[in-house]
């Protein structure tokens, strides 16, 4: 596979949770990048809200921080009649959790976070 997609030998394999790169931790993290894409882009931020590493509540903190207005208060989304979450808007970004899975949403709620991004895109509400 690694031929047929032209990946050099000397290119690390992928894994999913990878000890091997430094990261490096910023108190302001991505805080700052916010409001320069206002405006210019629609933005969805979503999260598992189970998620023991990025927790729900410390990114509706920084979310706080933003001090944008609510355009749409905290509500439930649903998939096929079932709570699948809770979306809350502001003037700038969408936040969603998705409810019982944590930081892989998509690999474990994989109906439900194709049903919240494709009604984002086409900006229906979901």
């Amino acid at each position: 596979m690694r031929d047929a997609l032209h990946i050099p030998s000397d290119v690390q394999a992928w894994e999913m949770c990878s000890d091997k790169l430094d990261y490096h931790s910023f108190d302001e993290a991505s805080f700052w990048i916010y409001p320069i894409l206002k405006n210019k882009y629609r933005i969805l931020f979503f999260s598992g809200d189970t998620d023991g590493a990025v927790p729900t509540y410390g990114t509706r903190q920084w979310i706080n921080e933003l001090n944008w207005p609510v355009t749409e208060a905290w509500r439930p989304w649903f998939t096929e009649g079932q709570v699948s979450g809770y979306v809350e808007k502001y003037d700038g970004l969408d936040f969603a959790t998705v409810k019982g899975v944590g930081h892989m949403a998509p690999q474990w709620a994989r109906q439900q976070v194709t049903t919240m991004i494709t009604s984002w895109i086409h900006g229906q509400d979901f």
